[in-house]
């Protein structure tokens, strides 16, 4: 079978998936954080328009977990069936998600588009701020079709063996993006309206390839009309595989609100804006970890599916040596030029000034969040969706978001909102991969261990 994950070096199996994988999300990250850092340089709005944009990210998040929720769910089945063989229950995982994916960016278009006011002043909007955040979203949300399609299909054509094709679907929007946002923003004089413009023009682009590639002949498994009509059966193993991701993303969406509206209590629209850029240094720090772990997912799957536990086992090792390496290295570079990576973002002297001491502590001990990232990924790719789903909700909705809330009520004021992600990181990351060893790796092991006992008889 071609792009058979059962030959070769393992760890050169999940490189090969990753690095395209990185690099298409990276080229994704584009999309907002390019956004954020020319509005961010608007003359005039000081730090105001980037909280008004920080304002908006829960909505987006919520969206974005909601492509999870079936993007990573039909992928890791996908993965799977095709390494058992089961090539007609592939194509018709790949169908379905395309028709769940479609059918949930209508109904989140229209409850987001019209509920924003309401859920932007819930949010901690004030005035000032929701002028920036409703001439955002407004026109954002717009594009919702084009960015659950393409994000949440993007993985099946990496499932496929073609890592590159993937970084091709992101590629061609953000250059685009990165050509009319200067254009939208300052030549035209649309300001944030026009960053969302060019945001939504990009992922149409990136929509289109997508499609028209899953639906073409350079693939083996494409998307087929006879498979778009859902099945319950199989809605239901997609969405219970992909709760976790998910979860991960709607506890952000949580995390976010709640970050938010205790920001503004205890410290103002300044630091709404400063968690918003904290947000986008996290998102471009993480993105390595993240695209290595999601890489090895099509790895892990193939070769569980082809019962080649022992390679699986190595995958797991592998992904998890390399994303703690990684981590530390990315949490020196943050104790060493905070003021540097703040300043991609905004030129605000008091964003910057104040910025810098959060930004250290909301970094501590960075290197916890490799452990979430290595076992949450283990158990999503081999089909432990329970499991998945419990450390998703641990991290997050048990850990950060009631100390969000407690530990600035206990003196500790703005500081206390940034401590609760390093905290969260060190218990929830630590769980989840000593519970992935003990109740995972190691029965994996011993079957590897045993298959090649009876091979070399």
């Amino acid at each position: 079978m071609k792009n058979d994950f059962s030959k070769g070096k393992v760890w050169r199996n999940i490189i090969g998936q990753s690095i395209p994988l990185i690099l298409a999300q990276l080229v994704q990250l584009l999309y907002n954080v390019v956004d954020r850092i020319y509005i961010g340089h608007l003359p005039g709005a000081d730090s105001m328009a980037l909280t008004g944009i920080g304002l908006v990210f829960p909505l987006t998040t919520l969206i974005a977990a909601f492509t999870y929720l079936f993007g990573t769910g039909g992928t890791p089945l996908f993965s799977i069936a095709r390494g058992a063989g089961e090539e007609q229950r592939a194509e018709k995982i790949l169908g379905n998600t395309f028709s769940l994916l479609l059918g949930c960016s209508v109904v989140m278009f229209l409850f987001c588009y019209f509920f924003r006011k309401p859920v932007l002043y819930l949010f901690g909007a004030g005035d000032a701020s929701y002028v920036y955040a409703d001439a955002y979203l407004k026109i954002y949300l717009t594009g919702t079709a084009f960015s659950m399609l393409s994000t949440g299909l993007n993985g099946f054509i990496n499932a496929q063996g073609f890592p590159r094709m993937g970084m091709m679907t992101t590629l061609l929007g953000a250059v685009l993006n990165l050509i009319l946002d200067p254009v939208f923003i300052f030549w035209l004089d649309m300001g944030v309206s026009g960053a969302a413009l060019a945001t939504v023009l990009s992922q149409m682009v990136s929509c289109v390839w997508v499609l028209r590639f899953l639906t073409g002949k350079k693939v083996q498994l494409r998307i087929r009309k006879k498979n778009l009509r859902v099945d319950r059966k199989l809605t239901g193993e997609i969405t219970a595989l992909g709760m976790s991701g998910f979860i991960m993303q709607a506890t952000n969406c949580l995390v976010q609100i709640v970050c938010n509206a205790t920001l503004k209590q205890y410290g103002g629209d300044l630091y709404v804006g400063i968690m918003t850029v904290i947000n986008s240094v996290r998102e471009i720090l993480s993105l390595p970890v993240g695209g290595l772990t999601n890489g090895s997912q099509p790895v892990l799957g193939y070769n569980y599916g082809a019962k080649r536990y022992e390679r699986v086992c190595q995958g797991i090792r592998f992904t998890a040596v390399l994303g703690i390496l990684y981590t530390v290295i990315a949490w020196f570079a943050v104790i060493q030029c905070p003021h540097l990576l703040l300043s991609v973002f905004t030129e605000d002297a008091a964003m910057l000034e104040a910025g810098t001491e959060a930004l250290k502590i909301y970094f501590f001990g960075f290197f916890f969040m490799a452990f979430q990232f290595s076992g949450q990924s283990a158990f999503t790719a081999l089909g432990y969706s329970k499991q998945a789903i419990f450390f998703s909700l641990l991290r997050k909705a048990v850990i950060v978001a009631p100390l969000t809330l407690l530990l600035p009520r206990l003196g500790m004021g703005v500081d206390g909102v940034f401590w609760a992600e390093p905290i969260s990181n060190c218990i929830g990351g630590l769980a989840c991969f000593i519970t992935m060893y003990f109740t995972l790796y190691r029965k994996l092991k011993r079957s590897g261990d045993a298959g090649d006992k009876q091979i070399s008889a």
